[in-house]
């Protein structure tokens, strides 16, 4: 879309944090200053924190290292990396279309219309603060295989975000990021395919990374930002060629060891283990001591009847 453009061109110019006059925009970009005025609506809607100053013009409150193939690209090998500024889903954009696509494709996108988390939750997606991250997976054992795929991929970013400095990251089961006792990153991973065939696997990660108080006013458990967890923040495209080296070296030891050879390194970052949950399952509330996982994925449970596996639920800390 002609507008896309103008308003991803507008965000060029605003992304050094510095302030522009409407004036000097419209003239960057061919257009008046009430059209600017117009896309600046647009883009706070969008959840960039832009704010005016009459006489100085537009600034945008934090500078953004807005993300750039190229650079990605010097730092990691890739088969496919599709950079969709403005998309309604990552992971939707590579489930239409893993027929065409390379084992490894990668969709990155700086703002999702209509992200979504587990269960068809909503995945809040405000432009350039976060990352928002596909990977499409062909796995040949089959759809069985995949069983517990989100806890590896959990296990890879965590300590992907460690080796960058944010040591106290930990993986919650199944498929969430945590630091200290907040939400930090979520995973989704969604698959098609036929049984006795290869599984198609679209492995989604919505990680946040700056984003504003006011854009998470609306979530409806306590969160944090990768800015929190490291004393120094890493460059958005250097995170993003870390995460998706990661997951390549992660899925490719996935499909020779399977869940097994990641099983101890789950239970050395998980934020849960030896503390008091409960297990939300339905409407069912099981409450116990968590004591990791197992072989096959499942949540280790210790209640007054002993310790005892569970596959699906949530959990959350006993009293939460």
């Amino acid at each position: 879309m002609k507008e896309h453009a103008t308003r991803l061109a507008l965000i060029k110019l605003l992304a050094d944090g510095q302030f522009h006059s409407g004036e000097a925009l419209g003239e960057s970009l061919g257009i008046s200053r009430s059209a600017i005025s117009k896309h600046i609506k647009v883009l706070q809607l969008w959840g960039l924190d832009l704010f005016r100053i009459q006489g100085k013009g537009y600034c945008i409150s934090t500078p953004i290292e807005l993300l750039d193939c190229d650079k990605i690209l010097s730092q990691v090998k890739c088969p496919q990396l599709e950079l969709i500024p403005i998309i309604d889903s990552t992971n939707q954009y590579l489930l239409d279309r893993f027929g065409l696509l390379s084992k490894g494709t990668v969709c990155l996108a700086e703002y999702q219309q209509a992200g979504r988390g587990r269960r068809g939750r909503q995945w809040l997606s405000p432009f350039g603060s976060n990352l928002y991250l596909s990977m499409y997976w062909r796995l040949d054992a089959g759809m069985a295989a995949a069983m517990g795929l989100s806890l590896v991929v959990g296990v890879a970013i965590a300590e992907t975000l460690q080796s960058l400095g944010a040591d106290e990251v930990r993986v919650k089961w199944p498929n969430d990021l945590y630091y200290r006792d907040k939400k930090l990153a979520g995973i989704l991973v969604e698959m098609t395919g036929q049984a006795g065939d290869a599984a198609h696997l679209v492995i989604g990660m919505g990680l946040n990374i700056n984003m504003p108080d006011t854009e998470g006013s609306s979530i409806g458990q306590a969160w944090t930002n990768l800015s929190q967890a490291c004393d120094k923040l890493p460059e958005r495209n250097h995170l993003a060629a870390e995460l998706i080296d990661s997951l390549q070296k992660t899925l490719i030891t996935y499909e020779q060891v399977g869940l097994d050879g990641f099983v101890e390194r789950w239970n050395k970052i998980d934020n849960f283990l030896n503390r008091p949950v409960k297990l939300l399952i339905g409407q069912r509330v099981v409450e116990g001591i968590a004591r990791g996982i197992d072989k096959q994925g499942a949540l280790l449970l210790e209640t007054e009847s002993g310790i005892e596996p569970y596959i699906g639920g949530e959990i959350s800390l006993r009293g939460c």
